[in-house]
């Protein structure tokens, strides 16, 4: 009976994101299709790991790698499964999410395990940056430092990032790129270059708001140096999926992209930083990878006042994680001053 079945591998980054990954296994165990599939769940120990478990999955020919993780834990594993008959299922609980988000994966593990059990499989783009594979975006400037100081934090969640964000903000410096392709060269000072195979960072920050995963093209965003003033109608945009609308925005499409710049540093893939050299080669590589995706995937058709609504709930979400981070702190901070006061009245 059980050789009929489907056989799916649920790997877990432990350390990933905010969420319970021993609960999110009682939803597996109690919602997953057992008629359909026999399941295995494997636990990464290590940056990396996740790499060699999905490839070891791919060549047994399972149905499908779960990543139970966020965009990095994904990346991994998605890298080992491209042309590959095994395919990418996700039950997203990182920071931030942007490849689930845009194949419009639910945030909650129920339904994510639904969609699962749906089993739809489609075959998605991916993108190489110097070589090493991208689903989501990649790039150079300020977002690749700030993942690299995000990646040196100890803790995880939207918090640490946000925090990331406007500290490194107030003294970083735009560079002078210089950028090659279809046979065309051009110059541009950046504060960021961004590639995307997908159209988001991650919690609906739409950095390339009109990329697809299936057209075989890269989208790529640069923006331009800004004032204070500006910041405003970015953030805005940045989260309405409308800053491509914006005047310090230069947007295109190419199949590979080679950025040049003065001295070695930081990029980003999905997220994850790297030191990488002067010339950076970005290409796309079409339909290299099967995902399981919702059968009702449609189209956004929300509206202004609806993205905006999501951007004020993103940032409730912060300040409530802020407020729980404070709270936290007081506790330790005034369990401390407990335990003094007992070995004082000891005394």
């Amino acid at each position: 009976m059980d050789e009929q079945k489907k056989k799916i591998s649920f790997i877990i980054n432990p350390i990933s994101g905010t969420q319970s990954k021993e609960q999110i296994l009682k939803w597996v165990n109690e919602k997953l299709d057992q008629e359909k599939y026999v399941h295995e769940v494997i636990y990464t120990e290590r940056a990396g790991h996740a790499v060699e478990i999905a490839a070891t999955k791919a060549q047994e020919g399972v149905h499908a790698v779960v990543a139970i993780g966020g965009d990095g834990t994904i990346n991994e594993i998605a890298r080992s499964l491209v042309h590959s008959k095994t395919a990418l299922g996700i039950i997203p609980c990182g920071s931030g999410n942007g490849l689930a988000r845009h194949l419009q994966i639910p945030m909650e593990p129920k339904k994510a395990i639904d969609i699962i059990n749906e089993g739809l499989i489609d075959i998605i783009d991916y993108g190489k940056i110097n070589n090493v594979p991208f689903f989501c975006t990649c790039g150079v400037g300020f977002d690749a430092f700030v993942s690299l100081q995000f990646s040196k934090a100890g803790k995880r969640g939207p918090l640490t990032y946000m925090e990331k964000t406007l500290i490194e903000s107030l003294n970083y410096r735009p560079e002078t790129y210089e950028l090659e392709m279809d046979g065309s060269t051009s110059r541009y000072k950046a504060f960021l270059i961004a590639c995307g195979n997908a159209s988001q960072y991650g919690n609906n920050a739409y950095i390339t708001p009109q990329a697809t995963l299936n057209d075989g093209l890269l989208d790529v965003t640069i923006l331009e140096p800004f004032t204070v003033l500006d910041v405003p109608s970015l953030s805005f945009q940045l989260f309405n999926k409308t800053i491509d609308q914006n005047s310090r925005i230069k947007t295109f499409r190419c199949k590979t992209l080679r950025i040049h710049r003065a001295t070695q540093g930081v990029v980003h893939f999905d997220g994850d930083p790297m030191i990488m050299g002067e010339n950076v080669d970005v290409e796309i590589i079409q339909k290299g990878l099967q995902v399981i995706i919702p059968k009702n995937a449609e189209k956004d058709t929300s509206n202004v006042i609806q993205r905006a609504q999501d951007y004020i709930n993103g940032l409730k979400q912060i300040n409530e994680a802020f407020v729980e981070d404070l709270t936290h702190k007081n506790k330790k901070i005034i369990d401390r001053g407990k335990e003094k006061i007992k070995k004082l009245t000891k005394i």
